[in-house]
């Protein structure tokens, strides 16, 4: 017995199979993004790798601030944890410091700024009030 051979039925089927394979597929939170498997980021060490980049964009851009003399102070404390609730992954973190290292210098300047800084969008995974 053949396929029935009515026109739409090719095209039926064919929407069916692409309709499978889009279920059936991963999404990007199954293996942490960009596929690298998740795992939650090490406050210290990120913290030591931000506090260098910053201290390298103060010295690049001629910034003049008490945050870039507490970048570049080697005595300068370096954080050793998030705040309460906050639990970003490694690769919120790497996101972060390319974007820190990719910003302009009149944007890290605004990072820096004592008054008020600003922060980047891609380092904003723990926002302030966010919790239960």
């Amino acid at each position: 017995m053949s396929a029935p051979t009515r026109p739409g039925f090719r095209l039926w089927l064919l929407l069916a199979v692409l309709v499978g394979l889009f279920c059936t597929a991963p999404v990007p939170g199954d293996v942490g993004g960009c596929g690298q498997t998740a795992q939650e980021l090490d406050a210290p060490t990120f913290f030591a790798s931000k506090k260098a980049i910053d201290c390298n964009r103060c010295q690049e851009c001629g910034i003049q601030s008490r945050s870039c003399t507490d970048a570049c102070n080697p005595k300068t404390p370096i954080a050793t944890s998030f705040p309460q609730y906050c639990y970003p992954l490694v690769h919120d973190g790497e996101v972060c410091l390319r974007a820190l290292t990719a910003s302009s210098c009149s944007a890290y300047s605004g990072y820096m700024d004592d008054a008020a800084p600003s922060v980047p969008t891609e380092c904003d995974f723990c926002p302030a009030g966010k919790g239960p």
